[in-house]
């Protein structure tokens, strides 16, 4: 009733309930070693005591979506056996001015009796975030939870065994009075994984299903660069429903190259019938891609070519899979990147003597990196070196606070979109003297996705990597 209004509603496991450890926790070693730490302070605060050290108030844990901080948190309680009090930030917040604060209150009074213990709370965001911005009352019911929050962090002491954990995938939203060194002390990074990560997640899934002896697990990690452990979870569970429906006995890898099409390209749309003179366009434009991607060293090499429409919305997708985890990537790769997305709309102006609609989607992407090679990069040799926009956004991309900053004037926007211009233009032009040098194979290549829908580098070994691009092209207007 309205009595309770006031009370937390955060659920009390105790340790045996999470059911989860460090064993569940795979692809984040660097990070296990810091939580190892709060692990052992809770088992054993005497030892940390003698030398007058404490356990950090509270600890941060930061990354994108999918990464596993709840989990992460959950294996803490699991391990060190304690009281884990599990609440979302959204849930301190009411109607009712005052209870949020109220709710606060309730949260670290329950925990000090259960101590030791962890509390932890999730979409920090939601409840930490900055004062003033976002909000249209001047002291609106989430401030006046956060300031509780702020006066809790400041009254408990560590030494009683009570430990704070927080997880957010936006933390420049965060009110910086939140992060001070005595509130959260620790922020820990809990990042997309790599090569070697996903081996490891991908191992405590595979448990789960029934898959082939021979499987080639490092394979499956080599091909799904970028993706996070819920990824990784989704995957396996799709190559289990792929094997389910072709009645097979065990998961196979063709299952896995299957179900990562899925993922990134959407479920295929085997009953939309397109025009054949669609089709037409469609392979030429796909095998534009696959040949661009092939010519270019710089470029991953291409793994399968397809006119089967997806549910994405594409009508056809070139597939390419990195042979290796990248961190840094140079100007080389940037204009190869944007010699193959260019390489669609040539193909077809190439072969048919106009452009369609097709590859829109192409040139969106294209004009992104070619403009942020201008502005962000301070790759152009017109604009020099100076970083000219900064992305104020976190790891989900679109917030509110998503704004550029232009810190120039109209003469330098100007330049920025001639150079950006320049450089798409460079891109079509290259792209256009090299199809137009492999015409024979960008003809063959089309024929047979006409025939097949599907086409791999084993049964057209043209799409295999080999660098053999023109040294000289001329610009072309597509336009026309």
């Amino acid at each position: 009733g309205l009595m309770g209004v006031g009370k937390s509603r955060a659920r009390v496991y105790v340790e045996h309930d999470t059911q989860v450890t460090f064993a569940d926790v795979a692809g984040i070693d660097d990070v296990k070693g810091e939580l190892t730490e709060i692990v052992s302070f809770l088992k054993n605060k005497a030892w940390y005591a003698r030398l007058g050290a404490h356990v950090p108030k509270g600890t941060l844990l930061v990354g994108p979506p999918g990464t596993g901080k709840t989990l992460v948190a959950k294996a803490i309680a699991g391990e060190a056996a304690v009281p884990f009090f599990s609440i979302s930030g959204s849930e301190f917040v009411e109607m009712f001015v005052g209870v949020g604060a109220a709710r606060v209150r309730d949260l670290f009074d329950q925990a000090r009796q259960a101590a030791p213990c962890i509390i932890f709370i999730d979409e920090l965001d939601a409840l930490g975030k900055m004062r003033g911005v976002g909000s249209f009352g001047g002291n609106d019911e989430k401030e006046q939870t956060l300031n509780q929050l702020l006066a809790e962090l400041d009254g408990f002491d560590p030494r009683e065994g009570v430990v704070l954990l927080a997880a957010t995938n936006r933390p420049e939203v965060l009110d910086p009075a939140l992060l001070r060194a005595g509130r959260f002390d620790r922020q820990i990074l809990i990042d997309r994984p790599d090569r070697k990560g996903r081996l490891a997640i991908l191992k405590v899934h595979l448990h789960k299903i029934i898959y082939k002896n021979d499987l080639d697990c490092e394979r499956i990690a080599e091909i799904t660069p970028g993706l996070t452990g819920a990824d990784l979870a989704n995957l396996v569970n799709e190559a289990a429903i792929v094997a389910t429906r072709r009645s097979s006995q065990w998961v196979e890898l063709q299952d896995f190259t299957a179900a990562v099409e899925r993922l990134v390209a959407g479920i295929e749309r085997k009953g939309s019938v397109l025009r054949s003179d669609e089709r037409q366009v469609v392979a030429y434009h796909e095998m534009g891609h696959a040949l661009a991607a092939s010519s270019l060293p710089a470029m991953d090499p291409v793994h399968k070519v397809s006119i089967i429409p997806r549910a994405a919305g594409s009508l056809g997708y070139t597939l390419q899979r990195p042979t290796d985890d990248r961190y840094l990537i140079s100007t080389q790769m940037l204009r190869d990147r944007l010699v193959v997305l260019m390489a669609g709309r040539a193909a077809e102006h190439l072969v048919f003597g106009q452009v369609s609609t097709g590859a829109a989607d192409d040139l969106g992407r294209a004009t992104d990196i070619a403009r942020q090679l201008v502005t962000r990069f301070g790759m152009s040799p017109v604009l020099g070196q100076a970083v000219l926009e900064r992305q104020q956004a976190g790891y989900l991309g679109d917030s509110l606070l998503r704004q550029e900053r232009k810190d120039y004037s109209e003469q330098t926007a100007r330049e920025i979109d001639l150079a950006v211009r320049g450089l798409l233009e460079e891109a079509y032009g290259r792209a256009r003297a090299l199809l137009e040098q492999r015409r024979d194979d960008l003809d063959a290549g089309a024929r047979l996705l006409l025939a097949k829908e599907t086409i791999t580098p084993e049964e057209f070994p043209a799409l295999q990597s080999q660098a053999n691009e023109p040294a000289t092209y001329v610009l072309v207007d597509a336009t026309k």
